[in-house]
């Protein structure tokens, strides 16, 4: 696990590439503590931070070809690397026993189609001098983060943001279409950037560069395909214990030490499973609960960890939320409103105190049915005129806000696909409970998720929820919280259950046998019933949450009433009026808007920290 970035084509003296390169690496030093490295030539220059997790002593980067003339830089861990190497072998030189010596030598053999060939999780960037061409790429589901910035003469390529930001030529200017977009979904989803000029390489793309051809992006992937028939549902379960524990298999190769999150929810309980049956040594898991007991997970991940016989660490915690968002917020390169956030950092650093790799169930609620917002949709119906349903619109928003059913009314003015919008993102017109004077019709409810949505049109609806929630709510959302949460602390996150022929078979499934009497993950609970122990099936559904409604009318109470002063940087881009609606009703304890404030009261404060320069610097 790595943090790279670099560019290509910028003119540039030896001296100023160099220079460079120490300052994006030196702002991502927390990605990888151990060893940097650069290559600098004509027209490129490559940068790393090392987090050595494989081959140790011998897998320094950039790694380059027999002749020196193709170099590679890599974020991630390629799974099937052993495999890939054997074929290599024959008309290869390999001098280390790392999974980066096999990307430069599949370059040369496979040129970018060697992306097709890849079991894991990546960022990579590889220079070919031959061409003179940089290609870039990011792995099929979005685990390891990948920025691109185009500029007049070149292109350049960074882990996080703060790469960039250390460049004096950098132009930070905010993009207000990007706050936008966080403000409905609670993060900037691929591929725009808070930064204008800045783009997410989405998952399963490709980026090829050369001063001659341009930029030019292609999709390698997609988890979207047809439904497959199942003859036989034992059959089907079957199949899914087998990938269970190949994609589990696959993931344990490590020479530091390695461990698991562990929640008692079914999908950390099936990985942790899964690792003690396979794993030569006892497992180390890990796991943090909270004094209120609607929020303390701890007890039951207890229970399981001794049921499974793991060597398990939990810790209680009160947190001091007020000394800590502060921090929160600067972990994350971009506005990140997701509050679990918190929760996942300080269960990634109780883990760095005892290993450097840890495994997480990441994945299962997307790939079979999993969240309970999948449950409330169950019974959604539509009107089925568009009339009808402007009208009913039209009623809701003459009404006050403080108004009882009003919002029922909004929901079911839109159609299916807004009504899911709705579970996942927040309106965003004053005139619906937003924050926005104006609105442009796409990012409405009933548009916001349609680019996630079309591709997947042919499919059950329940399939169509999970495949949206694949493209847009786990790459910008839950992968990137994990993703800059564990890297803070120089941890490597792991996430079995995204193993792509895992995820090729799971979203081939018909809804049915992921969701059936009103229970989610129903196929999933047959293949590892035996494995678990049975206390996992009968715990309700809990995400990985803290208080916060109560926070913010106690601990973080003052961030709010700061909140609604004249000066603060969010008033660029939120009307103050709805902000303080919002704001006494929750105090009032008339409505629970914590979700929503908190990811204004995130913004205010990231726009804070970008104008003191907080984010150029290292974690």
């Amino acid at each position: 696990m790595c943090g790279i970035a670099g560019y290509a084509g910028r003119s540039r003296s030896a001296e100023r590439a160099e220079a460079d390169l120490g300052a994006m690496c030196a702002a991502i030093r927390h990605r990888g503590p151990d060893e940097e490295g650069h290559h600098v030539g004509p027209g490129v220059a490559l940068g790393m931070r090392r987090l050595s997790v494989i081959d140790v002593l011998g897998g320094s980067q950039p790694i380059a070809n027999e002749r020196g003339d193709v170099h590679v830089v890599f974020n991630g861990e390629i799974y099937n690397h052993h495999a890939i190497r054997a074929r290599l072998a024959p008309r290869h030189v390999f001098r280390t026993r790392s999974d980066t010596e096999v990307l430069v030598h599949l370059y040369e053999e496979m040129g970018d189609a060697m992306v097709d060939e890849l079991r894991g999780m990546f960022a990579f960037a590889i220079w070919d001098d031959r061409t003179r061409r940089l290609t870039v790429a990011r792995d099929r589901l979005g685990i390891k983060p990948l920025y691109y910035w185009q500029t007049a003469d070149g292109v350049a390529f960074a882990s996080e943001l703060r790469s960039f930001l250390a460049l004096e030529e950098f132009p930070r200017e905010i993009d207000a279409d990007a706050v936008r977009e966080y403000l409905a979904l609670g993060y900037v989803p691929d591929p725009s950037c808070i930064f204008r000029g800045v783009r997410k390489l989405p998952p399963a793309h490709v980026l090829i560069w050369s001063a001659e051809e341009g930029l030019s992006i292609r999709r390698f992937w997609t988890p979207v395909r047809p439904e497959s028939p199942i003859a036989d549902e034992r059959e089907a379960v079957e199949e899914l214990r087998r990938l269970l524990a190949d994609a589990v298999a696959s993931h344990l190769e490590s020479d530091v030490r390695l461990g698991a999150f562990l929640s008692g929810g079914i999908d950390s309980s099936t990985v942790v499973a899964q690792m003690a049956r396979l794993s030569g040594s006892t497992v180390e898991t890990f796991s943090i609960g909270f004094e209120e007991p609607e929020f303390n997970e701890a007890p039951h991940a207890g229970a399981v960890a001794r049921a499974l016989g793991t060597k398990h660490t939990e810790l209680i915690v009160r947190p001091e939320a007020d000394a800590l968002i502060e921090q929160l917020v600067r972990t994350f390169d971009e506005p990140f409103g997701d509050s679990s956030a918190l929760p996942t950092m300080l269960v990634s650093e109780l883990a760095r105190q005892h290993v450097t790799v840890a495994l997480s169930g990441d994945g299962g609620d997307e790939l079979f049915g999993g969240y309970t917002r999948y449950g409330e949709m169950d019974g959604a119906r539509e009107m089925s005129s568009p009339v009808t349903r402007r009208l009913v619109r039209a009623a809701a928003v003459r009404l006050p806000h403080s108004t009882f059913g009003r919002n029922r009314l909004l929901h079911l003015s839109r159609g299916r696909r807004g009504q899911y919008a709705g579970t996942v993102a927040h309106a965003l017109p004053v005139s619906e409970g937003g924050v926005l004077t104006e609105v442009d019709e796409a990012l409405s409810l009933d548009r916001l998720l349609d680019r996630w949505f079309d591709p997947a049109a042919d499919r059950d609806f329940l399939t169509q929820m999970t495949l949206v929630d694949l493209g847009s709510y786990l790459p910008g959302d839950i992968l990137t919280k994990v993703d800059r949460a564990s890297m803070r602390v120089s941890l490597e996150a792991r996430v079995p259950l995204l193993d792509h022929p895992l995820v090729e078979f799971a979203v081939s499934l018909p809804g049915r046998v992921k969701r059936r009497d009103g229970v989610g993950k129903w196929i999933l609970r047959q293949a590892v019933t035996g494995l678990v122990p049975d206390s996992v099936f009968a715990q309700p559904k809990r995400g990985f949450g803290v208080p916060l409604a109560q926070w913010l009318r106690r601990e973080l109470r003052h961030r709010l009433e700061t909140l609604l002063r004249a000066d603060r940087a969010v008033y660029e881009h939120v009307d103050r009026a709805s902000v303080a609606r919002l704001v006494n009703e929750h105090l009032a304890g008339r409505r629970d808007h914590s979700h929503f404030l908190w990811r204004l009261l995130v913004l205010d404060l990231w726009l804070a920290a970008f104008a003191r320069g907080e984010l150029a610097r290292a974690l």
